[in-house]
């Protein structure tokens, strides 16, 4: 609201004040200064006439006093009161006795009070009468004095009214002076101040640019001018800055509501949006969906490419998600990270959804080029719908993040539609999440060990070290249940270097009481992507004191893929310091012979899914008969897990597999177990050859 400004005090007025009064006062003072002046000129004045009069009838007084004529005397004395301002003459001989004396009345006065205060009432004047003839002493004789008295009322009567016609024209000309001084001032100052504020007045506060003051009439390049011209550039300048403001402002609300990287609404907004496109369903009695995408394994990507190149990959799946190509209903936001959010308003039915659904997915799995390098990405999609999953923005955004995280667990490069169990899931899950975060600390993991024999010897000449877990209150936790969550989380780090400390601490209590065997240690594509993965290694086997060929290391194909060229070299270097390399699972991911050739791999495992169904699958059998032939081009020793029946040892013996494990030989034990089973083990083969008939 702007204020509206009222005049209280005219500057014109104060400044007409001001001036009359100073002037006024000026005019008094000059007046009283000239007065002054005048009364010291009436005095003297008086003075001088005075004497003139004196030394006008001394000659003719000396005379008289001289000759003794009384006659002459008093013609001498009435002469001088020919001067009307003279009160009494006398000539006096030297010893008193008066020649000649004469006195009229003082003149009657209105002003005696003052001006006998200023020139006295009377003022008197004596000179000696003499000659030039010289006495005994060698002084003039002095034969008498003259002795005249003035009356000041008439010289001081006339010196009031002057003074009084003084002060009267001072006052009169300064009241004059001020006036002109005070059109002059308006004229030059006053009135250019009054245009100044009328045009200020105008001026828009919204818009103080838009009515400039005009520049003062005759008042070119004085102070007036540069005030008009300081104040036109502070008016565009406010503007200017304004500007500026609100530009920061939009911007600000900019970043607080839209993404700044791909440029796409932020959570907030999102949620607002979803907001009110859920008041516009509940109105129309429409439905709506909510996607959840997530790129797939997108913190490899920037481990292995640069933040840069995730950073141009987020942009282009940005564009992609807001071209025009795209269906108008779609709205996309960037929730964090590698996460998108896309509403979909209206949808008829679940069907349509799911078409939508893999609409998106046909957009993320589109080659991406960045820094011409074209890259395969795909997503993950997780789908929940208005009105059958939730009715509130946030509940309906929270339920298609959980079914995406859930859909991420179980595979990649699909979409999921929420149901009614994911939160009882989601929630176990965090919980079990929680929960693995505490169990190496509370001492709740365990390791077992699954031995492996050698089907050309038939002696067991190593084992695996497996990991298990108690949870205090759900029992036993299933390695495939808590493994990937705890390779999402990062705590697979800590868990993986116990693991390998424990096993190692094992290999060496064995080999001490005379049981040398080889240990295989899972090691995850997490822990691979360690900096000092290799360090910790070395040191962990110097710390138990066990030689390098008494460790091996199985890594999966998807866990070296994801960084090939680091994986290789930290790999190279384990194998050079002595320890064995496997590659655990395999034909399950990227087999390749690319990758064989470069990898320093001594042993290849077969999945045990291609074991169990062997000799009843064709495909499985085929699958393994072809992993034993590759490692024996290769010259690499191929280990069968998961073998449970004797029909499937006698063919992978016969098929020249050469080392094998599973439940056919036995369950993982724990340690001392273990110790019990290799001794019973070998015994029993021990008795079997002494058994044998001589041939």
């Amino acid at each position: 609201m702007t204020e509206v400004f009222s005049l209280q005090r005219r500057l014109g007025y104060r400044i007409l004040r001001w001036v009359l009064s100073a002037a006024i006062l000026a005019g008094c003072i000059l007046s009283v200064l000239q007065i002054v002046s005048d009364a010291r000129y009436v005095s003297s004045e008086l003075d001088r006439d005075a004497r003139q009069s004196v030394e006008l009838v001394r000659e003719a007084a000396t005379q008289a006093v001289f000759s003794l004529d009384e006659e002459l005397g008093n013609q001498v004395i009435g002469g001088l009161f020919g001067q009307q301002e003279l009160h009494q003459a006398s000539i006096t001989h030297p010893d008193g006795n008066v020649l000649a004396e004469h006195q009229r009345p003082l003149a009657q006065s209105g002003y005696r009070d003052l001006t006998d205060r200023i020139f006295d009432q009377t003022r008197s004047y004596t000179t000696d009468l003499k000659r030039n003839v010289v006495g005994a002493s060698g002084e003039p004789v002095v034969y008498g004095q003259l002795r005249v008295t003035y009356d000041t009322a008439i010289a001081a009567t006339a010196w009031v009214e002057r003074s009084a016609l003084t002060l009267l024209v001072g006052i009169l000309r300064a009241v004059i002076v001020g006036l002109v001084l005070f059109v002059v001032v308006h004229w030059l100052i006053t009135k250019p101040l009054q245009n100044l504020v009328r045009a200020l007045i105008r001026v828009d506060p919204d818009h103080p640019d838009r009515h400039l003051l005009n520049r003062p009439t005759g008042h070119k390049r004085d102070e007036l001018d540069v005030l008009v011209q300081v104040i036109n550039q502070l008016l565009t300048s406010i503007q200017d800055s304004r500007r500026r403001h609100e530009d920061a402002e939009n911007r600000a609300n900019e970043l607080i509501h839209h993404d700044q990287l791909t440029g796409l609404p932020r959570r907030e907004t999102i949620l607002t949006t979803l907001g009110s496109s859920l008041a516009d369903c509940r109105k129309n009695h429409d439905k709506l969906a909510v996607y959840c995408c997530g790129i797939d394994d997108f913190k490899s990507i920037n481990e292995q490419l640069g933040y840069e190149t995730g950073d141009g990959i987020l942009k282009i799946m940005a564009q992609r998600l807001t071209e025009p190509g795209t269906p108008r209903r779609l709205l996309a936001g960037r929730l964090s990270g590698d996460q998108f959010v896309v509403i979909a308003n209206p949808v008829e039915d679940q069907y349509e959804a799911a078409e939508l659904g893999e609409y998106l997915l046909s957009l993320f799995n589109e080659p991406v080029s960045v820094k011409r390098r074209s890259l395969q990405i795909t997503a993950t999609i997780g789908v929940a719908m208005y009105p059958v999953d939730a009715s509130e923005p946030d509940h309906l955004l929270q339920h298609a993040e959980h079914t995406m995280t859930l859909a991420k667990a179980e595979a990649t490069n699909h979409s999921r539609f929420y149901i009614a169990s994911v939160d009882q899931e989601i929630r176990a899950r965090k919980q079990l999440e929680k929960d693995l975060s505490q169990a190496l600390r509370n001492h709740e993991f365990h390791l077992v060990y699954q031995p492996q024999i050698s089907l050309q010897s038939d002696r067991i000449i190593g084992a695996e070290a497996l990991i298990r877990w108690t949870h205090p209150e759900r029992g036993m936790v299933p390695p495939d249940e808590f493994i990937p969550l705890a390779e999402l989380n990062g705590t697979i780090v800590d868990i993986g270097q116990w693991v390998l400390d424990e096993a190692c601490r094992q290999a060496a209590s064995w080999a001490a009481a005379g049981m040398p065997l080889r240990i295989a240690v899972n090691l995850s594509a997490v822990q691979l992507r360690q900096p000092d993965i290799v360090g910790t290694i070395l040191a962990t086997l110097g710390r138990h004191e066990i030689p390098p060929g008494r460790l091996e290391l199985e890594v999966t194909e998807t866990g070296f893929m994801e960084n090939l060229e680091d994986a290789v070299e930290k790999l190279r270097q384990l194998n050079s310091a002595g320890i064995n390399i496997a590659v655990d699972d395999f034909g399950t991911g990227y087999s390749s012979l690319t990758y064989l050739k470069r990898m320093p791999v001594q042993h290849l495992k077969i999945d045990k899914q291609f074991v169990q169904d062997l000799l009843v699958n064709e495909d499985d059998t085929r699958i393994a008969n072809t992993i034993i032939d590759l490692g024996r081009s290769l010259n690499l020793a191929v280990i069968a897990e998961g073998v449970e029946t004797q029909e499937q040892e006698f063919y992978l013996r016969q098929r020249g597999c050469q080392i094998a494990q599973g439940y056919h030989f036995s369950r993982p034990l724990l340690p001392e177990a273990f110790v019990k089973f290799v001794e019973a083990f070998h015994g029993k083969l021990e008795e079997n050859v002494e058994n044998q008939p001589y041939k």
